[in-house]
């Protein structure tokens, strides 16, 4: 084995480069996506995209050519940059665009056109003809045709969208009738009406308690073993306080009626509140009770973990720049297959006469290519996050003198990461790549066959086989990010190092996973107490259910980012225990390199060791 080799790890001092083929075919391949950007640029789709085109193939603010069998198209739009639709509220849900036609004008109308003879002299006084092409602005009153070839009136005011030049409408009216429906709903709902009237009090309290659930999360990353043990108790007395508080002022008969129906609703809330607070509670004190010796690694190294966000706090920024990096790449990556859906040769409809464009059969690969491409880079930006990760918590964990650790850990385990280590990325989020194309090609599939086929037991296998797959790449990550071996030889020896240590992985993956959704539930029950105490002070007139709930999801959304990261952190750690362990035993020249917190637990299974060969 190649660590066995090795006395001393020096993961600060050898480096190689690692996987360089599958850099090559990933830098290949992300060159082709590169391309399929350029090939609408090329062919004009995305000219179409940006500036728009009219129902007859051509694009606004250009000069176009003739298209065969198409009268109206070839026609110099240099002047009619924008585009016009003569019934904006006819939707095509279905195919998700406006089932209208499109014509060129020059200026988009700002004020309502009530006649054929206002749309004539919005023609003649602005150069701007909202009537097709071939039908002059002298004959919008009297021709025959002008019902089918001219805008629906009223022609509602609109402008054109930023960056997009299309007239949209400044107040649709084909929605007055879903809002007059609804607000007539809302009316005749009292229990409807008080809740919206709840949120709307209270959505600077809203957005303040979203602010505090992201301040939340890193401090109980930071100190999560303190904050599991402590909070909940006195949260859960405070929360029956409140509880009793609320109650007696119900009972005390000075509150309005419709202050009462809201006091009512307040105290079931603190009710349900209270009881799920206090569950929670007792079965995070009994897990702690019962299982305080099985689970001491499992603590000890929560505990270490804790240590690492105190010397590298900025890994709590992490999620903040891997959701960046996919925000922007799915815009890039939304954008382009727009591009690419204005893109081909132009088809005329027989029957309506509208020009549409379609990708020629050969090139319509391009879309599943550029599909591909967004899953591999997607796993591709989140495998560097691990391998950044890994990277910085191996250099914590390997440096003996912690004052000793390079002023900027995560920096400079990003830099080793993109100098020494994209091919083992793009090898490894290729295989993720591979198993979830079929799981996702056969969950569409069984959408779109209701049920008369069922695929859920290969969709279940393919996704068990993914967890699985990804768990072992961010082990592999880390064994690169220690040895700097490839994709392959990492995760053989990450393999071994975690079944040799199978019942630890067991103690880990399980309390360990549990506790983690402990945290969850507990950053969510610190934001909804904190929300608590603020919306005490609104008790008269605001509903606490539903404001609690938009905060609740949101703060537990954020506390699954962060305690992902949290629990990165801990698989890294334990493979650098498990490798620690293995080929040092704490003599002289062999000395561990783990924190004193993992020596504890280590030191007992020795002794425990020591007695059963005794």
């Amino acid at each position: 084995m190649p660590w066995q080799s090795k006395r001393e790890w020096k993961p600060l001092e050898e480096h190689s480069c690692t996987d360089i083929p599958w850099l090559i075919i990933f830098t290949l391949f992300c060159i082709g996506m590169a391309c399929i950007c350029g090939y609408p640029i090329a062919t004009g789709g995305a000219a179409r995209l940006v500036f728009g085109y009219d129902s007859y193939g051509n694009t606004c603010g250009k000069n176009n050519t003739k298209i065969e069998g198409v009268p109206l198209s070839g026609r110099d739009m240099t002047e009619n940059k924008f585009v016009f639709f003569l019934d904006p509220c006819n939707l095509d849900l279905i195919n998700r665009k406006i089932k209208s036609i499109a014509l060129c004008v020059s200026k988009c109308p700002s004020t309502e056109l009530m006649t054929y003879f206002d749309l004539k002299q919005f023609a003649l006084n602005n150069g701007s003809n909202l009537c097709t092409y071939d039908l002059t602005p002298t004959r919008y009153t009297s021709s025959s045709e002008k019902s089918t070839k001219c805008p629906k009136l009223p022609v509602p005011p609109s402008k054109s969208v930023l960056l997009f030049r299309r007239c949209i409408p400044t107040d649709i009216s084909c929605y007055t009738q879903f809002a007059k429906a609804f607000m007539t709903f809302v009316s005749d709902n009292t229990v409807l009406q008080r809740v919206i009237s709840g949120v709307m009090a209270s959505k600077e309290i809203i957005i303040g308690l979203c602010i505090l659930a992201l301040g939340i999360t890193p401090a109980c990353s930071m100190r999560f073993a303190f904050m599991i043990s402590a909070a909940p108790l006195r949260g859960t007395g405070v929360l029956w306080w409140f509880y009793v508080d609320h109650r007696k002022a119900l009972n005390s008969n000075t509150t309005s009626v419709f202050g009462k129906e809201v006091a009512s609703d307040n105290v079931k809330a603190l009710l349900f509140y209270a009881i799920g607070a206090t569950i929670f509670t007792v079965v995070l004190l009994l897990v702690m009770f019962f299982m305080r010796k099985r689970v001491a690694l499992t603590i000890s190294l929560f505990h270490v973990a804790g240590k690492v966000f105190i010397h590298l706090p900025l890994l709590v920024l992490q999620p903040f720049w891997t959701f960046l990096c996919l925000i922007l790449f799915w815009i890039y990556w939304i954008g382009v297959l727009l591009f690419l859906g204005t893109t081909g040769t132009p088809v005329k409809n027989n029957s309506t006469g509208v020009v549409g464009y379609e990708m020629p059969g050969p090139l319509q690969f391009l879309v599943w290519y550029h599909v591909v491409g967004l899953i591999w880079i997607s796993e591709f930006i989140l495998a560097f996050q691990q391998m950044t990760i890994a990277g910085a918590v191996v250099t914590y964990y390997f440096t003996r003198n912690k004052s000793q650790i390079p002023a900027t850990p995560i920096i400079s385990s990003m830099a080793r990461t993109i100098r020494y280590h994209l091919g083992t990325l793009a090898k490894g989020s290729f295989i993720i790549t591979l198993v979830k194309i079929p799981r996702l090609i056969l969950t569409y599939i069984h959408s779109q066959l209701k049920g008369k086929v069922s695929f859920k037991t290969c969709v279940c296998c393919l996704w068990c086989l993914e967890k699985c797959l990804a768990y072992l790449n961010q082990n592999a990550y880390t064994a690169t990010a220690i040895n700097s071996t490839s994709f392959c030889t990492s995760a053989r020896e990450a393999f071994l190092i975690l079944v040799e240590n199978a019942l630890r992985v067991a103690a880990i993956n399980t309390v360990g996973d549990f506790v983690l959704f402990l945290g969850k539930i507990l950053i969510v029950s610190c934001t909804a107490f904190a929300g608590v105490l603020a919306l005490n002070y609104q008790r008269d007139y605001t509903v606490w259910v539903l404001p609690l709930l938009i905060v609740c999801v949101f703060a537990f959304l954020v506390a699954h980012c962060f305690l992902s990261v949290f629990e990165n952190v801990v698989d890294v750690l334990f493979l650098c225990f498990a490798v620690d362990t293995k080929y040092n035993d704490g003599s002289p020249g062999r000395e561990y390199y783990m924190d004193k917190a993992l020596m504890r637990p280590e030191r007992t299974k020795h002794g425990e060791n020591m007695q059963s060969t005794k």
